[in-house]
């Protein structure tokens, strides 16, 4: 079985403020993008890295690559308007049999993700690395009034690496093209299929908001 690292880096970044790219800004003279490469481009199962952009960051992204001993195939695959266009982009890319697609905007990524990922995929057809959730929950109608209340023991903040059977999420990505969903384990529950959860860590953070590249600034500076 053959493994694609997807990181996808082709979203507008409207709620970071800066008109930047998130995953472009440099964080101890690195841009938050190369610390998931790296991980990705060294992990022995990983065969071949595919990095989904906007055509404006080809260069950027080019100079990024050449920061590494390229170690094996990499591909710069042009994203689309949203998130979903740009990981059907990336999976009509790849021959490989096992995709697990990631935020370039989550640079704290650790090796044993992907290792857990790979262990359950030969049992499920997706799995999601998470957190289980600090807080409850509310469930709110169209006038942000409460409906119900969560159990905290059973929710899950998700986060991504996110592993799937890329025939399976290919398919999955075609059917529903019209359908509006915020991950890919989504169109997986839309046929029924079990997704399992493994736990990540809550340093995993996505920097959305300019608050949020802050908090991983220092993390990375401290650790």
């Amino acid at each position: 079985m053959s493994n694609a690292g997807i990181i996808l880096v082709a979203g507008n970044s409207t709620r970071f403020k800066t008109g930047t790219n998130k995953s472009l800004e440099k964080i101890n003279d690195r841009s938050v993008l190369s610390y998931s490469f790296r991980v990705f481009l060294n992990h022995p199962k990983i065969d071949e890295v595919l990095i989904v952009s906007r055509k404006e960051d080809f260069d950027t992204i080019r100079e990024t690559i050449k920061e590494e001993e390229i170690i094996k195939p990499v591909k710069i695959v042009l994203g689309g308007k949203t998130r979903q266009e740009s990981v059907y982009n990336s999976l009509k890319e790849t021959e490989s049999d096992i995709v697990l697609i990631h935020d370039g905007a989550r640079p704290v990524i650790k090796a044993e993700y992907i290792d857990l990922c790979l262990s359950k995929i030969k049992e499920y057809k997706g799995v999601v690395v998470g957190v289980k959730s600090k807080d409850t929950i509310k469930i709110v109608n169209e006038k942000d009034e409460i409906v119900t209340s969560t159990d905290r023991s059973l929710t899950w903040n998700a986060q991504t690496p996110q592993c799937f059977d890329k025939e399976l999420l290919l398919s999955l990505h075609e059917k529903y093209r019209d359908d509006f969903v915020t991950d890919d384990a989504m169109l997986l529950e839309k046929e029924g299929y079990p997704v399992k959860m493994v736990s990540g860590d809550y340093s995993n953070i996505k920097i959305t908001t300019y608050d949020d590249f802050l908090d991983v600034k220092k993390y990375l500076k401290e650790k």
